[in-house]
């Protein structure tokens, strides 16, 4: 058993659970571990160009198992806020086609053509063109207000950090000269009470583990929530300390659950 009076684990994806598309190794042992005490997980990612059940079944592919309800994705976010403040919006999206399936899924309408949309919603493009660029352009040029799944500058990949969403939204505010008007992702208060919601929980009873000392900490510190940073994405432990607010903990990585489960020593969370 894991003793802790933490009941609830905030755990982030990219450079967490995997890096690019490979399972950062004891990332599957440690959410075991974390199940097998009795924990309450939600997996509360940035990645806005997936859905969850897109998400879910990569999860599946490593042996985690989780319930649609225990993913929350600032796609998700986004769709539920439109939902809640715009219910008949019309959209267009500049991103993967897993944004289009999470918003459809809360029944947000898709805009037959650009011209015709509220709202322009702008997440990571990994196969981004002109047109989908001029499409983007062509909403935001006739009135879509513009909303965005998160504002990260890079995400870690196999071959190091790549280009995230601040790349697609650069394009067409610099294109058009308007603004965004709402970034959903981490380290916003909107994934905050999502991912609280989920748990059931409030924020003294949860640990957020995350790379990521904008995004994840940020969030957790923000939230009231203790943080733990692993050092398997996009963070170095010399580039955590350089920041006023410091993690709860710094560990190697995810795995380290595994053994402070094993030890049940002090420092255990």
């Amino acid at each position: 058993m894991i003793a802790t009076t933490l009941d609830g684990f905030v755990i982030d994806l990219d450079g967490t659970v995997f890096r690019g598309d490979q399972i950062i190794e004891g990332a599957p042992e440690a959410i075991a571990a974390l199940r097998a005490a009795g924990k309450r997980l939600v997996f509360l990612s940035n990645r806005g160009n997936i859905s969850r059940a897109m998400c879910q079944e990569r999860l599946s592919r490593y042996g985690i198992a989780a319930e649609l309800e225990e993913i929350v994705l600032s796609s998700t976010v986004t769709a539920r806020y439109l939902r809640k403040h715009a219910p008949d919006c019309q959209v267009w999206t500049l991103g993967d086609p897993g944004l289009r399936e999470e918003l459809e899924s809360f029944d947000i309408v898709h805009a037959e053509q650009p011209e015709d949309a509220n709202w322009l919603v702008i997440t990571l493009h990994e196969t981004l063109t002109y047109r989908d660029l001029n499409d983007a352009f062509r909403a935001v040029r006739h009135g879509a207000r513009i909303i965005a799944t998160n504002a990260d500058r890079s995400f870690p990949g196999l071959t190091g950090e790549q280009i995230d969403v601040a790349g697609m939204i650069g394009a067409i505010t610099a294109s058009t000269g308007a603004e965004v008007e709402l970034v959903v992702g981490k380290p916003s208060s909107l994934m905050a009470e999502a991912a609280l919601s989920t748990l059931g929980l409030s924020a003294n009873q949860c640990l957020v583990i995350g790379d990521s000392m904008e995004s994840d900490i940020g969030l957790g510190k923000r939230a009231g929530m203790k943080t733990a940073l692993v050092l398997t994405g996009s963070t170095e432990a010399a580039a955590a300390g350089l920041w006023p607010a410091r993690p709860d903990w710094i560990w190697p990585s995810i795995a380290e659950l595994v053994s402070m489960a094993r030890d049940k020593g002090e420092g255990t969370v």
